[in-house]
């Protein structure tokens, strides 16, 4: 039997990994307590898209496990053993401001979380493909000190750079920057996963995400930018965008892009903790002004914003993220959504589950 065991499985990109895998391995074992809802509050629960999973997938098999209760994972580890082929950890607190909140809560699940999922993988599935959801705030503020030019409508990086081609690759510094409580937590993890790959030479690989989207994602106020803005464009609730004169840019890579980089990682993997940066790249990115743009013109609908002059702290100015090390590692691989059809979809998913 093959088993692939997805954390975060209601989740935005845990659900996308639980329908591709879905028809490759025998039983997906998905891990979620949806604590996103504790986060976010009950709009941004996560049931919805567990139940669904549990309707459409036959073989898929839910364990409302908290990734911090090493007793409850340790039972579903001894119950699929080294049958385990692959594990996808997704399951996070995602958010910069809610780390604040709760500093303890914010690292016990980020990095005590990913060092048990591990050290079960090491002591029960050590043949297993682990690949982690890692993101660009493991760089924290660095990338605000490149040359940046203030265009009509976003910041853009000098042309004479060299990230201008294709954005910020893998050497990037994550030291001595302000990462916020929530990015270092993730740099916990991102270097655990490293660290696992190298010392015990497991199939480990981190992927560093820039903003990760999709229909299925549950947007919330302080994450989830592109599914939240097009909820408040649907609905007309207000939205808010704070600092940089709203012309930051973001690449945004859709969650079934980056689950087809998990299989072909999965399918040819590289021992020694790999590091890739995944994102939109030069395929896809925006800044807040030209996102608010297109979310009006696919719902024909006038945003209701507002502007803040403070920006959130830790907060990346231009970050576009160079996918080139993993194009040359994965030729196969290329991205299939661009921005305009992964909003599309958005916004479809949204009117589809509140049609009102």
């Amino acid at each position: 039997m093959k088993v692939a065991l997805i954390t975060g499985a209601g989740g935005l990109i845990g659900s996308e990994a639980v329908e591709f895998f879905a028809d490759k391995f025998d039983v997906i074992v998905g891990v979620d307590n949806n604590m996103r809802s504790y986060f976010f509050g009950e709009q941004a629960s996560t049931d919805w898209n567990r139940a669904r999973l549990q309707n459409d997938y036959a073989n898929y098999r839910h364990y409302a496990a908290d990734i911090r209760d090493l007793t409850a994972l340790e039972a579903i580890f001894r119950e699929y053993g080294a049958d385990i082929a692959l594990v996808v950890h997704t399951a996070a607190q995602p958010s910069h401001d809610w780390a604040a909140r709760e500093p303890f809560t914010d690292f016990s699940v980020n990095a005590t979380g990913t060092l048990n999922m591990l050290e079960l993988t090491r002591q029960h599935a050590p043949e297993a493909v682990f690949i982690f959801t890692s993101t660009n705030k493991v760089y924290g503020d660095n990338p605000n000190f490149l040359p940046l030019v203030e265009l009509e409508t976003r910041w853009e990086i000098d042309q004479n750079h060299p990230y201008f081609e294709r954005g910020i690759d893998e050497q990037m510094s994550i030291d001595h920057t302000t990462h916020s409580l929530f990015g270092a937590s993730k740099v916990a993890a991102d270097v655990l996963v490293q660290e696992y790959g190298r010392y015990f030479n497991m199939k480990t690989a981190v992927f560093r995400g820039g903003c990760l989207t999709g229909p299925r994602h549950s947007g919330a106020q302080l994450h989830g930018f592109l599914s939240y803005l097009m909820k408040c464009a649907i609905t007309g609730q207000h939205y808010t965008v704070f600092g940089y004169k709203g012309k930051q840019v973001r690449d945004n890579i859709h969650s079934h892009d980056l689950v087809n980089m998990f299989w072909h990682f999965y399918q040819q993997p590289r021992t020694g903790g790999e590091v890739y940066n995944a994102g939109g790249g030069r395929f896809a990115n925006c800044s807040m002004q030209e996102a608010i743009a297109l979310c009006e013109k696919i719902t024909d609908n006038k945003m209701n914003y507002s502007y803040s002059d403070q920006n959130r702290i830790g907060d990346h100015i231009w970050y576009v993220s160079d996918v080139s090390r993993f194009e040359q590692h994965y030729p196969g691989w290329q991205f299939k959504y661009d921005l305009t059809s992964t909003l599309t979809q958005i916004f479809n998913e949204l009117r589809e589950r509140q049609p009102a």
